[in-house]
């Protein structure tokens, strides 16, 4: 990383750390970009996947507004996008979220430092000691306060990038973006999928463009948006910080050495191991329930639309599977920093939904589920889809 092999002078590291707000933005574009194709270049779009991709998401529109009656996505922008074009667009739409983050590890840090005067010494650690700081314990405190956006910045760019390594499109996680939906393709990252699982290029084109516009669909429904953000920044802002905890971290940070930096923004468990509290559970678990229910509602209508249209679903779909289950790295990040934590049984459960209802009152009863917030289904409706259906008086809810 751009931080961790000392390329850094102390007077450049002094200039990173200058910023008005909780989190340094330019330092997480940086390490974005670096990351995303891991201090790569990217691959120029050929014009002609430009193109394809349109075609066919225009097709995959009007499939998805004859099964879901959502037209939201009919105004939605397209792009076709590298990975570095992802993770610019994604730490835009995350911006809220983070910088809940950031504000609450921020303050936990202005708070860690001893009060001037608290302290009979300011005399700097033994030398030599491991893990031990060079400098004395007020100035430590005051360095966290310094570095907290630095970090922060390092962190959130380090996320993103790594998912911008993976994406295929916009809606590949459920994560907390504000803006307004829209439709993106990461051209390099599809195209070296379908290498990597011998696909058919016109097939999985389609399916991820059909995949893309559900999901932009289900987010083009505002309390939708308004809710996701709204769980992921009380679960950032329920984190409670151990401050001997973070002075042990930032006891071996020394600012003229940038991989001291790069070692605790490389690993989220470093700031956010110690900082995970009860209160988070109410909003992990509303937000479990939301993304199965987003998850389990969009896999039914690729069922419907997939299953018809493209010769090789079957085999793109458990491919597709495979893709959001195993993200590594990104998906430490992800859970470590928003909460987000997905499982198999959690799509399979909001699919299930899904199916039961369907079964019982048809695609027309589960579209009902975005009249409103109180339409979401319980976790005992979610397991009992006849309970959800008889809660919102639809008939045949046995």
């Amino acid at each position: 990383m751009p931080f961790g092999g000392g390329g850094f002078d102390l007077a450049q590291i002094m200039r990173m750390l200058q910023t008005q707000g909780p989190i340094n933005w330019d330092v997480a574009r940086q390490i974005a970009a670096w990351v995303a194709v891991e201090g790569g270049t990217e691959r120029p779009i050929d014009p002609a996947a430009h193109a394809q991709l349109e075609e066919l998401t225009r097709a995959a529109e009007t499939h998805v507004v004859g099964e879901t009656d959502l037209t939201g996505t009919y105004a939605a922008s397209l792009r076709t996008l590298g990975p570095q074009g992802w993770a610019a667009l994604h730490l835009d739409a995350l911006r809220p979220v983070l910088e809940a983050l950031a504000t609450t590890l921020g303050k936990v840090m202005r708070e860690a430092g001893p009060a001037p005067g608290e302290l009979e010494s300011g005399e700097p650690g033994p030398a030599g000691v491991p893990g031990a700081s060079p400098f004395g314990p007020e100035m430590l405190g005051g360095m966290m306060q310094m570095l907290a956006p630095a970090l922060l910045g390092m962190q959130a760019g380090s996320m993103i990038g790594y998912l911008a390594q993976h994406a295929l499109g916009r809606y590949d996680l459920p994560l907390p973006t504000s803006d307004k939906p829209s439709l993106c393709f990461v051209v390099q990252n599809i195209d070296n999928f379908e290498e990597a699982w011998s696909l058919d290029r016109a097939d999985l084109r389609f399916y991820v463009a059909v995949h893309e516009v559900v999901h932009a669909a289900e987010r083009s429904v505002p309390w939708v948006r308004e809710r996701l953000v709204r769980l992921s920044t009380q679960y950032v802002s329920a984190y409670e910080v151990d401050p001997s905890a973070l002075e042990d971290r930032f006891g071996a940070v020394d600012p003229a050495d940038p991989s001291t930096l790069g070692s605790i923004a490389e690993d989220p468990e470093a700031l956010l191991g110690a900082m995970h509290s009860p209160r988070q559970d109410e909003p992990r678990r509303q937000l479990q329930l939301l993304t199965s229910v987003l998850e389990g509602y969009a896999d039914s209508v690729l069922e419907r639309v997939g299953a018809k249209l493209i010769p090789s679903f079957r085999q793109i779909h458990e491919a597709m599977e495979r893709h959001r289950v195993e993200r590594g790295e990104a998906e430490v990040f992800i859970e470590g920093l928003l909460g987000l934590k997905l499982e198999r049984h959690h799509y399979e459960q909001g699919a299930a939904f899904c199916r039961g209802v369907i079964d019982r009152a048809g695609p027309e009863g589960l579209n009902r589920l975005w009249e409103s917030e109180r339409m979401l289904p319980t976790p005992a409706e979610l397991d009992a889809p006849g309970l959800w259906l008889a809660r919102i008086e639809l008939p045949d809810a046995t």
